[in-house]
């Protein structure tokens, strides 16, 4: 029911889109807040809209669109461990300041059939394209390197997506695309952007907003860690030393 009222209220809006003159996007999601609390084994999202043209009569026309939804940035180092005498060590490492911990893309064609590798970088339309932000002086090769290794792990923990064919436009008008959030997603801010492309150039876009918190006992405790750092760090650690006057206790009595 609540997609069904999102929808009529899309169709409602195109009366006062059609005095534009450039294409445009009216973008919504399925969930806008999403809980995580215990036994949380993910979400799958629903992301659609409109694209409207007024010059076409309000239809979209030959449009392709790709959805990319990003999570909440981090610095991360990266470490390549290499054998040395029969042991695994740290042998290099490099830093990036700026990785999403959840970044996917989802679009109505494959990528390099929709806009070239320029355009593809600039708005970020794929894993190979996130702007990670290299610091520290280090070869390009080398990072570049150390960069596809990041992306290759977060690939293979469902961190990082790519679905070419994963949206689906119906009449030329609407569209819709599906992206699943693992259980160990990261908590925070989610930005979805929407790109309505033709021949190979993006004439709209616009940005939905996605916010993942904790929920239920997990989330009053972040709360409280927040909210009453200096408290709560003399509780965990009066709660450490019970714990370990406790076990000390009973060890002796056996």
């Amino acid at each position: 029911m609540k997609l069904a009222g999102r929808l009529v209220l899309l169709l409602a809006a195109w009366g006062a889109l059609t005095a534009q003159r450039e294409p445009v996007l009216v973008p919504a999601v399925s969930q806008s807040l999403i809980e995580v609390r215990q036994g949380f084994t993910g979400a799958r999202l629903l992301l659609y809209g409109a694209v409207v043209d007024p010059q076409s009569g309000g239809r979209a026309g030959d449009y392709d669109i790709v959805v990319v939804l990003k999570g909440p940035t981090a610095p991360v180092r990266i470490r390549e461990k290499e054998r040395i005498l029969g042991i695994w060590a740290n042998a290099g490492s490099s830093d990036f300041r700026s990785v999403p911990s959840f970044f996917a893309v989802a679009s109505s064609r494959p990528i390099g059939k929709i806009v070239d590798e320029r355009t593809a970088a600039i708005y970020e339309l794929g894993t190979d394209f996130i702007q990670l932000s290299p610091s520290g002086q280090i070869d390009p090769e080398e990072q570049a390197r150390y960069a596809s290794g990041l992306v290759e792990l977060r690939r293979r923990q469902g961190l990082f997506q790519e679905n070419p064919g994963g949206v689906s436009i119906a009449e030329k008008v609407l569209y819709q695309a599906r992206i699943d959030l693992p259980s160990t997603v990261t908590t925070g801010k989610y930005t979805a952007e929407t790109f309505a492309i033709s021949r190979g150039r993006v004439v709209a876009s616009a940005t939905a907003r996605i916010e993942v918190v904790k929920a239920g006992l997990e989330g009053q405790v972040v709360t409280a860690a927040q909210r009453w750092s200096f408290v709560y760090g003399l509780g965990a650690i009066f709660l450490s030393l019970g714990m370990g006057w406790l076990a000390g206790r009973l060890f002796a009595r056996s």
